[in-house]
């Protein structure tokens, strides 16, 4: 693994810096450095930009689009990106559905879809987790049956992250209830305009909304959007969920975190706390991209994702306690409206403190969706220690 930066690869940050710096609203740069909630345009002019400049499907391959980076020039991007204010990239099309369609869909379904998805003209939403089927999601009971050249969708997908913007959502289904869990799922491609589809949002204690229930009632959909085989979902499951768990590590934005913690607080009891999560983020970081270098070399992300997975969703709820603790007693006051950024309230304390609380508590997810902290030690210790 060699992370040194050769002069190519100061020149290429240096690109990507000023490309940040002209296409990325200052609104919105303003709205991610202060802890306000987006608005879809943040995310969609932005990656719309930066399909334009081909870069937002950094992690694919040329051969379907991508810019084909090693694992040098993907981490600068992350980073440099996290530094300038950048909103994360929405994943579920770029980094989860669109990997999974170029490895086991078909050419016409790659021709289909795969262009939408590189320049964000069309936005994605995962139809995983139900009511009673999150962490445990081979216990899933949406059902799908085959009607002809169709199939027939009925359940209901819950914690729906951005389904009121998504164009498409990517559900696992059951085909066979006759099978083992595992062995009676398919993946389906949903166009959310399909009639018998319903959205209902789920509005969070920060005030915001991003997460969702969706509703299939009779939902009709071509046999065309099966990806893979019928009854072979869970292989696309298991692919994606590993990827997802890559992702959720979030390492250059808990390194912008523990800037936001040095910024906010100058208090000497607290400097040795944030310089503990400073070593944690960079030993994790390290981590990564040692699975980066083994994707490189043409490997998969494998179970050892898990442990990324775990220790991230930790780093990020501890820097968010951490700025809970800076804050003191001004995080005790609830405004939510202060996240928002039209908003014509005077915040109580400093201006950092609004958002300390909703933060704290909308961290608490992290260590539950993608997988809970107990699911991936369970994949750790079944997988990685042969336990």
């Amino acid at each position: 693994m060699d992370l040194s930066l050769k002069s190519e690869h100061k020149a290429f940050a240096e690109e990507v810096r000023d490309f940040a710096r002209r296409n990325l609203s200052p609104a919105t740069k303003e709205k991610t450095l202060s802890g306000k909630h987006y608005d879809r345009d943040d995310h969609v002019v932005w990656q719309q930009a930066l399909g334009r400049q081909g870069w937002l499907a950094y992690t694919w391959p040329k051969k379907y689009g991508g810019p084909g980076w090693g694992v040098t020039e993907r981490f600068l991007f992350e980073n440099v990106l996290a530094e300038e204010g950048a909103p994360r990239i929405i994943p579920f099309g770029v980094k989860m559905v669109g990997p999974v369609i170029y490895t086991f869909g078909t050419d016409e379904q790659k021709e289909r879809f795969l262009p939408g998805i590189r320049s964000s003209d069309v936005s994605w939403c995962q139809g995983y987790s139900e009511p009673g089927a999150g962490s445990d999601l081979a216990n899933l009971r949406t059902r799908a049956v085959r009607e002809g050249d169709h199939y027939i969708v009925n359940g209901q997908k819950t914690w729906t992250s951005y389904a009121h913007w998504g164009d498409w959502i990517f559900c696992l289904v059951r085909t066979n209830t006759e099978a083992k869990p595992q062995e009676g799922i398919s993946f389906l491609l949903i166009d959310m305009k399909t009639p018998g589809v319903t959205v209902r949002p789920i509005i969070m204690l920060d005030g915001a909304h991003a997460v969702n229930d969706v509703f299939l009632d009779n939902v009709r959909v071509p046999i065309a959007n099966l990806i893979g085989k019928e009854n072979e979902g869970w292989t696309c499951a298991k692919f994606l969920l590993a990827n997802e768990r890559l992702g959720i590590a979030e390492v250059p934005a808990s390194k912008r975190g523990v800037g936001m913690l040095r910024a906010i607080s100058d208090d000497p009891s607290m400097a040795e706390r944030i310089a503990d999560v400073d070593l944690q983020v960079q030993a994790l970081e390290m981590s990564e991209l040692r699975a980066l270098s083994t994707m490189a070399l043409g490997g998969a992300p494998g179970p050892e994702v898990s442990t990324l997975k775990v220790r991230g969703s930790e780093i990020q709820q501890r820097i968010a306690e951490l700025a809970m603790e800076a804050v003191g007693e001004y995080a005790a006051p609830y405004q939510p409206g202060m996240l928002f950024h039209d908003t014509n309230e005077t915040p109580v304390g400093p201006d950092h403190a609004p958002p300390a609380a909703p933060r704290y508590f909308n961290m608490r997810k992290t260590s539950i969706y993608g997988g809970s902290t107990e699911i991936q030690k369970n994949i750790v210790s079944k997988m990685v220690l042969g336990l």
